[in-house]
């Protein structure tokens, strides 16, 4: 069991095509609140992330929003939060993310979703961190995302044992349930020579 006193969360400046994704990440929000895990999010006003942030400040739980410079405006950075911290890089956004939780989730996003999930995922993959990675996976969003992956696993380029460290739940409380009993796989080599 590890103890999950926050999570990054990484998900959209935009609310997407279906109420179904601003609504998850505002019942996601309360949860969290709820059940006293403090939230780091990409700082933002806008979409999914404005759902997240509103509902966690409206239930008083603890958030923290991480922003580059060059974003402030173009994002309308979150002006309500206690902690807002304004960075200079996506590099500094993503590293300090990972360095403020205990584990890593994302909701329905775009580019810069996927690009800072993979990154942590990967990082896990090369024991960087031990922190578990999940994906909320709302009204089917990731399920192309997911097929994807598996595809990469039968092609070896992804193994197996990466692939299963992958959380995927469609309901998040079970996603943190997964995520209290998360063990990281042990894979000593992850790099194989030969086309077998």
């Amino acid at each position: 069991m590890i103890e999950i006193k926050r999570l990054a969360v990484f998900c959209g400046s935009s609310p997407g095509a279906r109420p179904a994704y601003v609504n998850a990440a505002r019942d996601f929000g309360r949860l969290l609140s709820e059940r006293g895990v403090g939230v780091v999010y990409g700082g933002s006003n806008v979409g999914v992330m404005a759902a997240l942030a509103n509902e966690v400040l409206d239930n008083n739980g603890e958030i923290i929003g991480v922003i580059p410079r060059l974003l402030v405006e173009r994002e309308v950075a979150h002006r309500e939060l206690a902690d807002l911290r304004i960075v200079e890089s996506m590099h500094e956004r993503k590293a300090l993310m990972a360095e403020l939780c205990d584990g890593f989730v994302a909701l329905p996003g775009g580019i810069g979703t996927l690009e800072e999930f993979f990154e942590v995922w990967t990082w896990a993959q090369l024991g960087v961190h031990d922190k578990p990675c999940g994906l909320l996976n709302i009204a089917g969003y990731f399920d192309g995302l997911l097929s994807f992956i598996d595809r990469a696993v039968g092609e070896k380029f992804v193994r197996a044992a990466h692939r299963e460290m992958l959380v995927v739940e469609d309901e998040p409380r079970r996603l943190l349930e997964r995520f209290a009993n998360y063990e990281p796989p042990r894979v000593k080599k992850w790099i194989t020579s030969g086309a077998t």
